[in-house]
């Protein structure tokens, strides 16, 4: 018999794989769970989790609408790592940039979402922060998922916002 808390955690993961699945053009309604319920982690153990999961992707190719290790796009490698670790959370980046809590630039810590405006304005591209002034993203067409430094000129003047979204909601 599984316990609950797992229970819930695979559910979570059931969730976050069929959110994985979505194309990006077409957002669902998924719900941002309360991740202490699916993985018992405190915040900043839950960032640094979902850092670490991030880095084991480096390398993997962009794929437009991707969502799996054969190929991602920006919000879909976030969306596979969170669901990794029981973490449903929306698929295409104007609502990824709704989720959470918003974190001042100064306080973004391993495991927030960083956001830029790459392609007009608003937030258009997303990365997950790893620490020390960096985060890790699935760039473009043509590239792989790599790590950034948020302090290179490209990024400061795109930085839009970033949230929260492995802790209390």
């Amino acid at each position: 018999m599984i316990a609950p808390r797992h229970t819930l955690a695979l559910l979570a993961l059931a969730a976050g794989a069929l959110a994985a699945s979505a194309c990006a053009s077409q957002p669902r309604q998924i719900r941002v769970l309360p991740p202490n319920t699916a993985t018992g982690l405190d915040v900043k153990d839950q960032g640094a989790a979902v850092a670490r999961t991030a880095q084991t992707l480096l390398g993997a190719p962009y794929r437009e609408g991707g969502s799996l290790p054969d190929g991602f796009d920006c919000s879909g490698l976030v969306n596979y790592v969170f669901a990794h670790h029981g973490l449903a959370v929306p698929r295409d980046v104007r609502r990824l940039a709704l989720a959470g809590a918003e974190v001042p630039r100064g306080g973004i810590a391993p495991g927030d979402l960083v956001f830029f405006a790459t392609t007009g304005g608003g937030p258009t591209h997303v990365g997950i922060a790893i620490g020390a002034g960096r985060f890790i993203h699935a760039p473009k067409r043509g590239d792989v998922v790599r790590i950034e430094s948020m302090s290179a000129s490209y990024w400061t003047s795109r930085f839009v916002a970033a949230r929260r979204v492995a802790g209390p909601l």
